[in-house]
């Protein structure tokens, strides 16, 4: 009698259709109404969190079921770029070519950097050079500067120069801008680097600014690793990615010598730019990143 009892669901006969079309079994459902009625809205309510169960699966099994698990939200930065991500894979026929720049001469360089005044060392970060390096490939190579307007069937080429820097943030990554790269020399580079990294940080960086960008950097320097596949940051066509520098042994003449190598990792946009043209655009960033050309970029 006790079981049967239990069997018995207090709902009207259009609750019980509204559970049946769904494929709900309403017998599985608790009643929010007196005596534990069911309403329409139990059953939406129990729909959702059946859903919201099924959406954590992996191969037909909840994660919960191997363990213990910690379910957060997705946060706020990455909920907004997982979208622009996704379409810029999708959409953009990636090639990413891989090569590595000698910067010994630079590195000795940038480390004997001193105010002429004061003889106090400067410090400044290796990323302001190879934002005036890449400046100087967008110069020669504009097809890197350009962005596709399919519509129109037209190349928008960009006679500025805006270079994005990835940001890595508590709170997620960020690119803001930094404008007109090719007016500033090393030293205002330096300084713009840390008051866009200072900005994004504390959430207090224009929205604005994390737009209309020639190029996108992406650099792992501080973190570690060496070669990897950035995403292009459309409607950008190129996306440089940076890895932390190493010292190699390197056959130069007729022997080997220590020389500081850099990683670069360059993505582009097929449908704009060719694998010679990315062979070429690696090779400019390699010379003035290199011996010839280390000197040049601080002036």
């Amino acid at each position: 009698m006790t079981d049967k009892k239990k069997d018995i669901v207090s709902a009207s006969p259009k609750t019980r259709k509204f559970a049946r079309e769904l494929g709900a079994d309403i017998h599985l459902i608790e009643g929010s109404q007196r005596e534990g009625r069911v309403t329409e809205d139990d059953i939406k309510l129990f729909i959702k969190k059946n859903l919201k169960k099924k959406e954590i699966v992996t191969q037909g099994y909840q994660h919960s079921e191997f363990g213990e698990i910690d379910e957060q939200p997705i946060p706020r930065i990455k909920k907004i770029a997982g979208p622009h991500l996704q379409k810029s894979w999708s959409e953009i026929p990636h090639v990413t070519q891989h090569d590595e720049a000698d910067i010994t001469e630079m590195e000795k360089f940038r480390k004997s950097l001193r105010d002429l005044y004061t003889g106090e060392k400067i410090s400044i970060t290796p990323l302001a050079f190879i934002i005036r390096a890449v400046v100087k490939a967008l110069k020669d190579y504009p097809n890197f500067n350009s962005s596709l307007d399919l519509k129109k069937e037209k190349i928008i080429y960009k006679k500025y120069y805006h270079v994005g820097i990835a940001i890595d943030t508590p709170h997620g990554l960020m690119v803001p801008k930094i404008r007109n790269a090719d007016k500033k020399d090393i030293t205002e580079l330096g300084k713009e680097l840390k008051k866009i990294t200072k900005l994004s940080k504390e959430l207090k960086i224009d929205k604005k600014e994390f737009f209309g960008g020639s190029i996108t950097i992406s650099s792992l320097g501080s973190i570690g690793g060496s070669f990897f596949t950035p995403i292009i940051n459309q409607p950008e066509v190129a996306i440089l990615g940076i890895g932390k520098a190493e010292t190699k042994q390197v056959f130069i003449g007729n022997k080997y010598e220590n020389r500081i190598m850099l990683p670069l990792s360059l993505s582009y946009d097929h449908r704009v730019v060719d694998g010679a043209e990315g062979a070429r655009f690696c090779v400019h960033l390699k010379e003035s990143l290199g011996k010839d050309f280390a000197y040049k970029l601080a002036v």
